[in-house]
């Protein structure tokens, strides 16, 4: 039997193949392959050999062939921080709906409920022909250059790299839009509740409201750092009930943290829009039946979803990636949360 020796940098860079790793477990190419397809002949401490290998050098088998023997159609890996929330179920039934028109199955990784995040994003690749992932900074993008090197890649929510497109909704002028609608009706004080560093879309919404304020010639606050959920929106609106922030408006990075704060100051006896606006994005439903109806951004998250699925559907079949990020538009929806009287 070959001797086990660690994985170099170099093996690394060359990248793997199913020869390297049989060398490096000190098994058969065959017994590789046998492992990878998830036969119950091979003893379970050779089995742990080859998965310790494949995890060393970082060897990302080519799906299509692997499986060839055991499926016929497209099998499609969607790669998401977590479930939470309105946006990511939105976000996973525009995916699924569109890969099921298309014939294609779709599993599912979340990672925030992963203790080793990068393992099963690999473990992942070894299982579909393409992946989506989310362009958040929860996953990082040495993960995603990876994944590329053997698989089509579509970041969702992110920003084009090199051979790895994107796709993702409009968010700044509609945020400059969004914002200046707010400062337009006098206030001076508006905070951004989100953070920027969270991901493309984040970044660009604080961008917007930055821009809104240079049209201005008004001084932008930095922004309120803030997950986008619900216990942030509350904790936020009980430091600011606290004193430890003056505002007469809230631009919020999504709906959930705009609607938890939104509550709160009002269980407290505070008045939106009158002591303060709020506003948010994304549109869920609960937005249009609160009072005040909250004033937002909607945009397109199920089909966004579903674009993903077409693309990476493309790119299997032999498309090349673009090099621009396809962007789906987005709109202002002004209810009464920011200020504006109601339609009657």
């Amino acid at each position: 039997m070959a001797k086990q020796h660690p994985a170099s940098a170099e093996a690394r860079s060359a990248g793997a193949t199913i020869y390297s790793v049989a060398d490096h477990a000190g098994v058969s190419i065959a017994t590789v392959s046998r492992v990878l397809q998830g036969a119950t002949v091979v003893a379970e401490a050779t089995r742990q050999k080859v998965l310790t290998a494949v995890e060393e050098l970082g060897y990302v088998p080519t799906g299509a062939a692997r499986s060839l023997a055991v499926r016929h159609h497209e099998a499609h890996g969607l790669v998401l921080p977590e479930l939470s929330g309105p946006y990511y179920a939105e976000l996973l039934m525009g995916f699924e709906a569109r890969a099921a028109e298309l014939a294609q199955s779709v599993v599912l990784v979340l990672t925030n409920s992963r203790t080793d995040m990068a393992a099963a994003v690999r473990q992942l690749a070894t299982r579909v022909d393409a992946i989506a992932v989310f362009g958040s900074a929860a996953i990082p993008a040495d993960l995603v250059r990876l994944l590329r090197a053997k698989k089509p890649v579509v970041v969702i929510a992110g920003e084009p790299q090199d051979g790895i497109e994107a796709v993702a909704a409009e968010n700044r002028e509609s945020a400059r839009e969004l914002a200046g609608h707010v400062l337009d009706h006098g206030r001076r004080r508006a905070l951004f509740v989100g953070d920027p560093d969270s991901g493309p879309d984040i970044r660009n919404r604080y961008a917007g409201y930055l821009a809104a304020h240079r049209d201005r010639g008004l001084k932008a606050a930095e922004p309120v750092l803030a997950r986008l959920s619900e216990a942030d929106g509350t904790a936020f609106a009980q430091r600011l009930l606290a004193g430890e922030h003056e505002a007469d408006a809230l631009m919020c990075a999504n709906d959930e943290l705009a609607l938890s704060i939104m509550t709160t100051l009002q269980d407290a006896g505070r008045d939106v829009p009158g002591d303060l606006a709020v506003v948010g994005w994304d549109d869920v439903m609960t937005a249009r039946y609160v009072r005040p109806g909250l004033t937002t951004v909607r945009q397109p998250v199920h089909e966004l979803g579903a674009l993903a699925a077409d693309r990476l559907h493309e790119l299997v079949g032999g498309e090349s990636p673009r090099t621009y990020a396809q962007m789906l538009p987005t709109r202002l929806v002004v209810r009464t949360s920011c200020g504006c009287l109601p339609v009657t």
